[in-house]
């Protein structure tokens, strides 16, 4: 297996100059760039084959990043992430100092704070968000693991990160959104 530590200084390269990559998440293998990066973001759109009005969500290194992207996060939030037993992405209203061409009509991202250790000190050393969406063309069934990945996607991308997905049969997240008046509605289990 390669060295982690220089597999996240090849990426850290690559989001910093605007490139897009494919990498293990804490759920399947995604591809993402700089959150703060509308020409990247735009990149993604068009490797996807996807619509800019269907949202991608954002991963952030801990609860301390979060709070730098929300302007205010519900205290339930905070429930729901403590006791969650699998990767959880919660959209929230109003978030912040992100690229203009992620955040959906209704004001609102969805933000998923990691627990996968790459994952984790790759945000750390960005110090921004990254995006994260699932590695295929729109329309076409999500790969349940690398293999899956066709070379569109492949070939499409700036940079593939080296390191197997630690998960195997990862699933994506559960995707929860938390109203303004602190209501609850689960979107993906």
């Amino acid at each position: 297996m390669q060295d982690q530590y220089s597999e996240i200084e090849k990426t850290l390269t690559v989001l910093k100059k605007g490139g897009i990559i494919l990498y293990p998440t804490d759920t399947v293998w995604g591809i993402g760039c700089d959150a703060t990066n509308a020409d990247a973001i735009d990149k993604i759109y068009a490797l996807k084959q996807r619509e800019e009005s269907k949202s991608m969500i954002c991963l952030v290194s801990d609860f301390k990043m979060l709070q730098q992207y929300v302007e205010e996060i519900p205290e339930v939030a905070y429930d729901i992430l403590k006791y969650a037993k699998k990767p959880t992405t919660i959209i929230y209203d109003r978030p912040l100092r992100i690229a203009e061409n992620i955040i959906a009509k209704d004001n609102s991202l969805g933000i998923r704070v990691v627990r996968d250790p790459f994952c984790g000190k790759l945000i750390r050393k960005l110090k921004r968000p990254i995006i994260s969406t699932s590695a295929n063309i729109s329309g076409i069934p999500s790969p349940k693991n690398f293999k899956e990945i066709s070379n569109a996607i492949l070939e499409g991308v700036d940079y593939v990160v080296n390191l197997p997905l630690q998960n195997k049969g990862a699933k994506p997240s559960s995707i929860i959104k938390i109203g303004g008046d602190s209501t609850v509605k689960i979107i993906r289990k």
